[in-house]
């Protein structure tokens, strides 16, 4: 069973007021090695608001983002050289900016008889 840190601090503060285990045990329901974990928890700073830290990137976004609009036809590669990372990791930050990979135009037909995707073509008339 869960407990919340305001019922901790205030059974630890319960003994803390001279109260005996039998009491403590008797007012929450907490053994006397329950009562010493809380407390040494609550010594230690255990259950005290943790900041959340961000994390570091070994590339700033700003300037990634601005070597792309620079130059959209460098590889991944490149990139990664720039920035002194790996391929992978210029991939992951590229998809955290939303951008995405060159996309291709449609293919263009070099003999448009070859069928495929090439425009439809007329039928011959039969004699």
């Amino acid at each position: 069973m869960a407990y919340s840190i305001d019922y901790k601090k205030r059974a630890v503060a319960y003994k803390q007021e001279g109260h005996t285990f039998k009491q403590l045990r008797e007012a929450f329901g907490i053994p006397s090695e329950t009562y010493y974990q809380w407390k040494e928890n609550l010594e230690n700073g255990y259950y005290e608001q943790r900041i959340k830290q961000e994390r570091r990137w070994k590339m700033d976004k700003e300037l990634l983002r601005q070597a792309v609009s620079d130059k959209s036809d460098l590889y991944l590669g490149e990139l990664a050289e720039q920035f002194g990372c790996t391929a992978t990791a210029v991939f992951y930050a590229l998809e955290q900016l939303d951008i995405t990979r060159k996309k291709r135009p449609l293919p263009i037909m070099k003999n448009q008889k070859s069928g495929g995707r090439s425009m439809p073509q007329r039928q011959r008339e039969r004699p």
